[in-house]
């Protein structure tokens, strides 16, 4: 499930901030309840839109248009509208978030905030975001945290003022700053429409892992900023079983065991950006390097679909896999 919500934040009414979610309907309502209970109501629209491919009947609620499964039963008395967007089948995480984000700026969103179906801001997250002076070129992104381990949910990029970047693993590693200067961050990612005025739509045809990197990228050669807030804080469960491994310098990282499916979507859409980032040459030595790393770890029975992942990426096959 897709949710998004529109909603002024006390604290700077101009801005409209959106979540997008993929999560069940259990989620919706807890999510809902909580969002409600710290915003103003503006009387703007909360956007829901399931990626499945078939939805069955949409029952209408007075006043709403409501999706009702399991526990989501009525949510007549919300400080929102509730609007119900049909997806054309599941689009995976990149096509969902192109579909909520659009349908977000097209109802005059000032600007989106960009969730995870396991991400969970704390409460002062948005807050913190907005304490600052509001500026429409800086896309802002909370921490994200690690429930299991009080460390960073993925190594965070952050400058090393010598005009480079270093990776940081937890918050003891930040300056203590508000605002850090970072890049290449998604998950948490307070855009503003003004970014994507510029940048234009996310690549829905990366499916899932790859608009994480590839939307960010784009951000950055637009010459848009990014910041870490310090004091905004959002906990999101890291992947478990990864590999790290330092090549020419470089930070390498593997999903041990990764589902076939998620493995496909994560070579092809890096062997596709690596050719539209840097080179042939740099394409060819990340395929040699997901190659290697996937017999290393799992065995060489992922050949195969380690062959059909690399050719699709560097032919820019992109889009569903079972509709390649």
């Amino acid at each position: 499930m897709i949710l998004f919500i529109r909603f002024k934040e006390k604290s700077l009414p101009s801005a409209l901030p959106d979540v997008a979610r993929r999560e069940r309907p259990t989620f919706c309502r807890h999510g809902e309840s909580a969002l409600s209970g710290r915003v103003s109501p503006p009387g703007e629209p909360v956007n829901v839109g399931r990626t499945v491919e078939t939805m069955g009947n949409v029952p209408a609620l007075p006043g709403l248009h409501v999706l009702t499964v399991g526990t989501l039963k009525s949510l007549e008395n919300l400080p929102f509208q509730l609007v119900v967007h049909r997806m054309l089948g599941n689009q995976g995480n990149a096509g969902g978030v192109q579909v909520a984000m659009d349908l977000a700026f097209d109802h005059g969103a000032d600007a989106v905030w960009i969730l995870d179906d396991d991400s969970w801001p704390r409460e002062a997250a948005l807050g913190a975001m907005l304490d600052f002076l509001w500026d429409p070129h800086v896309v802002r992104h909370p921490l994200q945290i690690d429930p299991k381990t009080g460390k960073f949910t993925w190594p965070l990029q952050i400058t090393d003022d010598k005009g480079g970047w270093r990776l940081t693993w937890s918050e003891e590693e930040l300056p203590n700053i508000k605002k850090i200067p970072s890049r290449i961050t998604w998950t948490g990612a307070l855009l503003p429409k003004e970014v994507r005025q510029v940048v234009g739509p996310v690549n829905g045809a990366l499916f899932i892992r790859g608009e994480d990197e590839e939307y960010p990228w784009r951000i950055e050669q637009a010459g848009f900023r990014q910041e870490a807030i310090r004091d905004a804080v959002m906990d999101h469960p890291g992947p478990q079983n990864v590999v790290h491994w330092r090549l020419l310098g470089k930070s390498f990282f593997f999903e041990r065991g990764l589902a076939d499916w998620k493995l496909y979507y994560k070579v092809r859409n890096m062997v596709w950006l690596k050719r539209l980032q840097k080179s042939d040459l740099r394409a060819i030595q990340m395929a040699a390097v997901y190659a290697l790393a996937a017999c290393v770890v799992d065995g060489p029975k992922r050949i195969p679909l380690l062959v059909r992942a690399i050719r699709d990426g560097w032919t820019g096959r992109l889009g569903k896999m079972d509709e390649n």
